[in-house]
């Protein structure tokens, strides 16, 4: 094992300090913390925009896999390259993020190439988001039906989208719906900002008359929000086209490529493809690529799935999306026991949210052989380790509670083998760490 420093990012949209997951965890982490500022996202990885580095040394996680690159686990090597397949982050949303989406690897191909300067990988980034407490987001199109209903209720809404594309959309059949919404969301998101600002006045208004006799739905109250967050943001009427999801604590959603959101509110665990690339319209004060986003969506309708997270193993559950990179895993040890997790072929990226103890690595359970591994890694809320695929784990937790911890993995359908551990490792460890539902 090794333990890690990890950065912290102060995006305007995170949390004051005082408020936020982020800069708590990272202050333990050994990060300083600047009180005057928002902090937004802890980033776990070698990503080089945030890269991991090494406890008590200067070089960077990255550097020691690429010196190591039998740490990652053959089936993780040669599928992915020697690189972390994947970004673990950690996130406390104050004010709601862009209007965005995320490209598959042949368009992040070409924007990377294109625009170097926006685009600063040439990766996919599918993602996955679990909340720490109760959250909230904007996530792919409402159902036809939906938006039918707003486009008739919200005239300020329709006056943006304009009479032609509403009408064709209103009375799309359902082979034509794809399209039509692709127009009606393309023209509202091109609409003339003055227009948008003009209409946002008056929907603002009429809906503030109208809360005095009436319940505002839970959209018109989020419209309301996000307008006094970015005011008069064309962002503001496209809360109108998405989904509003609320997830409980341990609820996790997943997004995949070319797929509208926005996180508005709360603290997560995020985990996502090894990439940086977003592609934003609405809702922010950075680089907006309108016609690229309204392009490149796939205009797909629905709610997300929510995934509530499976148990592996005792002490284990796993949130698994459709995506090889990533999966969530989450670990609990009761207070003053010793566990035993299911032993994984790739590498992992460990996360103490809560409680104290010790991780041990089993004699001879890792082909990795450095000055830089710990036996024994002492843990508390705040730890960050990296863990070489094939380790057998003991967790140990003190007496004062529960030892709590995230886990980022590759997805167990990347591997199609029965783990193989050393004849030196003792038997009883190895019987203790079998798991064949979370072992592919």
């Amino acid at each position: 094992m090794i333990s890690l420093r990890c950065p912290a990012q102060n995006y305007a949209w995170g949390r004051p300090a005082e408020k936020s997951e982020v800069a708590k965890l990272a202050g333990l982490n050994g990060s300083i913390i600047d009180e005057s500022k928002p902090f937004a996202e802890l980033w776990m990885g070698t990503h080089p925009s945030g890269p991991a580095v090494i406890s008590g040394q200067d070089s960077t996680l990255k550097e020691w896999i690429e010196a190591h690159p039998e740490a990652l686990g053959e089936a993780v090597l040669k599928r992915f390259g020697t690189d972390l397949p994947y970004l673990f982050k950690v996130l406390s949303v104050q004010t709601a993020l862009s209007i965005q989406s995320h490209p598959d690897k042949k368009l992040a191909e070409k924007l990377h190439a294109q625009q170097p300067q926006d685009y600063k990988d040439d990766n996919h980034k599918p993602e996955m988001a679990l909340a720490l407490e109760d959250f909230e987001a904007l996530c792919g199109f409402v159902s036809n039906a939906e938006l039918k209903q707003q486009l008739q209720q919200q005239p300020e809404l329709r006056l943006c989208v304009g009479e032609e594309a509403a009408s064709a959309f209103l009375e799309a059949e359902e082979e034509q719906a794809k399209p039509a919404l692709k127009a009606a969301f393309t023209a509202l998101m091109t609409c003339d900002a003055e227009k948008v600002a003009g209409a946002i006045d008056t929907l603002v208004q009429r809906l503030n008359q109208e809360a005095a006799g009436r319940a505002l739905s839970e959209k018109e109250a989020l419209v309301l929000r996000l307008n006094q967050q970015y005011p008069n943001d064309v962002g503001v009427l496209s809360a109108f086209f998405l989904n509003q999801v609320r997830l409980a604590p341990g609820e996790a959603i997943y997004l995949a490529a070319n797929e509208p959101h926005a996180y508005v509110s709360g603290e997560l665990v995020e985990c996502m493809a090894a990439s940086d690339n977003v592609i934003r319209a609405g809702l922010t004060p950075k680089f907006r690529d309108t016609a690229v986003l309204c392009e490149s969506l796939t205009y797909n309708t629905g709610v997300p799935e929510v995934l509530k997270g499976q148990p592996v193993h005792d002490h284990v559950k796993a949130y698994r999306p459709p995506f090889d990179e990533f999966e969530i895993q989450h670990i609990e040890a009761p207070a003053g026991e010793s566990v035993t997790v299911p032993t994984n072929h790739g590498p992992l990226l460990l996360l103490v949210h809560a409680g104290a103890g010790s991780a041990t690595a089993a004699e001879g359970s890792s082909s990795v052989k450095d000055a830089a591994l710990q036996q024994q890694a002492e843990l508390h809320r705040g730890s960050i380790v990296f863990v070489p695929a094939g380790t057998v784990l003991t967790f140990d937790a003190s007496a004062a509670g529960p030892l709590k911890i995230w886990v980022a993995a590759v997805n167990a359908k990347v591997f199609a083998v029965s783990v193989e551990v050393p004849a030196e490792v003792p038997a009883e460890v190895v019987e203790a760490a079998k798991e064949p539902v979370l072992v592919a």
